[in-house]
């Protein structure tokens, strides 16, 4: 977490560049101020952590008042702060960028969660905005979503590009599972019934189906059954998958959705930071 922090710190710095301009130029060096900052619109929270923990690093008292994981209606007062007024007006941008966009996330997390009324696992992926992916990942987890790999080494996950280089499913699977320890899940990506038959077969324990309408997906399912495999293994669909069509793969007999929607798809949930 704290190396996590530190690169947010960069990039409040890399936003910052030499100076703010406009706020050093406008406001006296030795003014101190309360502000707080506000919803406008409802959703989840998430991001509140983080931000107390910016606002720490600039020497900027912050009070939560709403916290994360929490439901928040519109002029709701998530948190309060007093500080240096140049401080706090050059910290804002990056501090609320993040908190809506984390917001963001585990709003629409929750309402898919809402939609599909916990009859499946809702997973995020790993499209993820670069240096955001530890805070983006943990606001799915804020929505009651579930994370999946937040990393490369969380688990193996053989994809087509690995199964187009290596030959076949088989080979695949038999060189995953010599070179990782058995704390660690293998998946597969398959894109028709023979691979996931295949897989299930030489043991993975999660086949992902990728890019497949709901009736295809129910015919692997059938075939998993009809060949005593499906027990054996997790079926997770994928691709494509946003809140339009999410209830057709909800029923189909899979255990979890993944889908990049909540995270490269998602609207910022809207705030302001006020001066009192």
């Amino acid at each position: 977490m704290m190396h996590d922090l530190s690169e947010i710190i960069k990039m409040v710095y890399h936003d910052i560049g030499f100076e703010d301009l406009t706020t050093n130029a406008l406001i006296d060096p030795d003014i101190i101020i309360k502000a707080k900052i506000i919803t406008r619109e409802d959703g989840i929270l998430s991001g509140v952590d983080l931000a107390s923990s910016i606002f720490k690093e600039f020497s900027i008292k912050s009070t939560i008042r709403k916290f994360d994981g929490e439901y928040v209606g519109a002029d709701d007062v998530v948190m309060d702060i007093e500080g240096n007024a140049r401080t706090i007006l050059t910290v804002e941008r990056t501090v609320l960028n993040i908190i809506m966009r984390m917001s963001g996330i585990a709003t629409i997390t929750y309402n898919l969660i809402k939609k599909v009324d916990n009859r499946v696992i809702v997973a995020g992926t790993r499209k993820t905005t670069p240096g955001l992916q530890f805070f983006e990942k943990e606001a799915i987890r804020m929505g009651g979503g579930d994370t999946h790999r937040f990393r490369l080494d969380d688990c193996v996950l053989i994809k087509d590009n690995h199964i187009a280089i290596v030959g076949n499913v088989k080979t695949a699977i038999e060189k995953a599972k010599e070179y990782v320890s058995f704390t660690k899940k293998i998946e597969i990506e398959v894109e028709s019934t023979k691979d996931a038959l295949e897989a299930a077969i030489h043991g993975v324990d999660i086949v992902m189906l990728d890019n497949m309408n709901p009736n295809e997906v129910k015919n692997v399912v059938h075939a998993l059954e009809n060949k005593n495999l499906r027990d054996k293994i997790l079926i997770e669909v994928s691709g494509g998958i946003n809140p339009d069509n999410i209830l057709d793969y909800a029923d189909i007999g899979v255990d979890i959705i993944s889908t990049g929607y909540i995270t490269h798809s998602v609207r910022s949930l809207d705030m302001s930071l006020e001066i009192i």
